[in-house]
């Protein structure tokens, strides 16, 4: 996959041993010049040392570039676990010729494994730099891939600027911000408060609002990085181009969800505030008996309203006010033509790999969006053999 790269940024990957099997698994994304940053990382108690690092470099909203470690996220390793991320960040960072804190680290994989430390300083410490050929983020989408069946890479134009983002991420998916591994680098020029603020409320209602198992990463990383070298741009047009983008490798996440076969997105309208709406959403998507029910094409709409019903704290919400719909077809309240529309709607489960699931709370005016996946074979399949 070739993906356009903002001018000033240099990229390198290379197979360094984590597994053996000659794939890809260091990338490192940087600007050959200083750049704006702005980052926001998994809220997990078990965060990894590439975690604590990168929170520390990306905190005065400056940083180059980033190092990342696939299939391995050196996540429980201890003391020992710790010093080699530093020094993986160190010899990085020399290759680069920047200085340590000017580099992100990011890791991911299997928890509880130390790096083959050998395999991957042989590699940093013999790095010409900078690496010959045209830089391609599509080439670093793949390298950071872990259990994904395909690279993460989407680009869009704001006037002269180009903004390309990357993205990981197919299982341990229950965003608290972020449960994936997220990369953007731009040319345009925008001021750090400006990048933070457009950056954080971006998240907020895309990669914040997909949900593959409930699950939340011990590792990973959002992070956006800012030149400037073509110049300044509309904050919103800015905004909506990330949007866009992020949004899209979003879907494609949600569309990779280990074993997946549909995309399910949950649109919930009508609800107290958008907290209310999100948390409703993610009960929704989360619930296994939905996304089997949506994997099998079973037009059972009573399992959309158990999952609401979940909901127990929300004492707004009250059944005789909700309605729910899959695409456009009416499920609840039940009609005389009950019959007719679980027909229609397992003939539209089974011809759609995108399912939409719209749910009114009929409480106020606070709409949210989710997205996450079906529940297959494949996904207890692909877990139950995850390191073996």
């Amino acid at each position: 996959m070739q993906g356009q790269v903002p001018r000033g940024y240099i990229v390198h990957t290379a197979p360094v041993g984590m597994l053996g099997d000659g794939r890809d698994d260091l990338c490192i994304i940087a600007s050959q010049v200083p750049a704006r940053t702005a980052a926001v990382f998994t809220r997990s108690r078990f965060a990894g040392p590439s975690v604590h690092l990168s929170r520390a470099a990306a905190a005065d909203g400056t940083a180059r570039g980033v190092v990342v470690i696939a299939r391995n996220a050196n996540v429980a390793t201890g003391d020992e676990g710790e010093r080699n991320a530093a020094e993986v960040r160190d010899r990085a960072a020399h290759a680069l010729g920047i200085a340590p804190e000017e580099l992100l680290i990011a890791s991911t994989g299997v928890i509880g494994r130390q790096y083959p430390m050998k395999q991957i300083t042989t590699h940093l410490d013999n790095l010409a730099w900078p690496p010959p050929g045209e830089a391609d983020l599509g080439t670093a989408a793949r390298a950071i891939m872990t259990t994904d069946t395909r690279p993460k890479c989407l680009t869009a134009r704001i006037g002269e600027a180009t903004l390309t983002g990357i993205a990981k991420g197919v299982g341990m998916l229950e965003p608290d911000m972020a449960t994936l591994l997220t990369f953007f680098a731009t040319d345009a020029l925008l001021d750090g408060e400006t990048l933070d603020a457009v950056f954080r409320r971006v998240m907020d209602t895309t990669f914040n609002a997909v949900s593959i198992d409930t699950d939340t990463s011990t590792s990973d990383t959002a992070a956006i990085f800012a030149n400037g070298l073509a110049g300044p741009v509309g904050v919103e047009e800015f905004e909506q181009a990330l949007h866009s983008v992020a949004l899209g490798l979003v879907k494609m996440i949600a569309s990779d969800g280990e074993g997946a076969s549909k995309l399910i997105q949950v649109e919930v309208a009508g609800a107290r505030d958008v907290a209310q709406a999100k948390r409703v959403g993610k009960t929704v998507v989360n619930s296994p008996l939905v996304k089997t029910a949506v994997h099998g094409a079973d037009p059972n709409w009573g399992r959309v309203v158990m999952a609401v019903g979940k909901c127990q704290d929300d004492l707004d919400i009250l059944p005789e006010n909700v309605a729910v719909r899959f695409g456009g077809i009416g499920v609840y309240p039940p009609g005389p033509d009950e019959d007719d529309r679980r027909a229609s709607v397992a003939t539209y489960l089974k011809e759609n790999d995108e399912v939409v699931i719209g749910i009114d709370l009929g409480i106020a005016d606070g709409e949210f969006t989710v997205y996450g996946c079906d529940l297959t074979e494949g996904y207890v399949r692909l877990n139950s053999e995850y390191t073996t």
